[in-house]
């Protein structure tokens, strides 16, 4: 038994589909599983949920699978966990930081951002939508769709008129675009 569930891990006798889905298959089989270790490390289960996304735009672009695609998802699960913890830590450290910039006398905080954030802050938005710009449509338009109006990816693959496997690819296009770009902004304002 041992043995054929290493063919089947391996995708050995399986032919193309098992090798191409390698893991995105382990993942799908073990969703419930990997959100539950998930959950457990980070103790929300929508920062979980945030982090299974990340975990699946990581994977969508990983070409050759690993000899134990199991352990590499859990891998990149609790590395994914680390980084949110850290990013989350630089915030509040940054935020920390503003906050006591930004109180008077009084100790209390200054009704209105300063004019140096409100101009970051404008340069901010202006790069995500310059980035959602050079994603171009459909991606936009069904990120929009799906992150901002909440519309489920079947009712957004039939109005745009694609597969909901292209709605996904999609996502994950746009998912690793702003991901690329929040990574690139934190590295900017630390």
């Amino acid at each position: 038994m041992g043995a054929i569930r290493l063919r089947l891990a391996r995708g050995i006798g399986m032919g193309r589909r098992m090798i191409a889905d390698g893991l995105d298959g382990a993942f799908l089989a073990h969703r419930a599983a990997l959100e539950r270790f998930v959950r457990a490390r980070c103790g929300d289960a929508s920062d979980a949920e945030d982090i299974l996304q990340d975990l699946w735009i990581k994977i969508g672009g990983i070409a050759a699978v690993p000899d134990d695609p199991l352990s590499y998802l859990y891998r990149v699960a609790d590395n994914l966990v680390i980084d949110r913890r850290r990013s989350a830590q630089r915030r509040e450290r940054r935020d920390d930081a503003w906050s006591a910039l930004a109180t008077g006398d009084a100790g209390e905080a200054s009704p209105a951002p300063s004019a140096e954030r409100t101009a970051i802050a404008k340069s901010e938005l202006a790069r995500v939508a310059a980035l959602f710009d050079e994603l171009g449509e459909p991606t936009t338009g069904i990120f929009r769709s799906y992150r901002i109006d909440g519309t489920p990816q079947r009712d957004i693959a039939a109005h745009f008129g694609l597969s909901l496997s292209a709605v996904e690819k999609h996502l994950q296009k746009a998912y690793k675009a702003v991901l690329q770009l929040r990574d690139k902004l934190d590295a900017e304002n630390d």
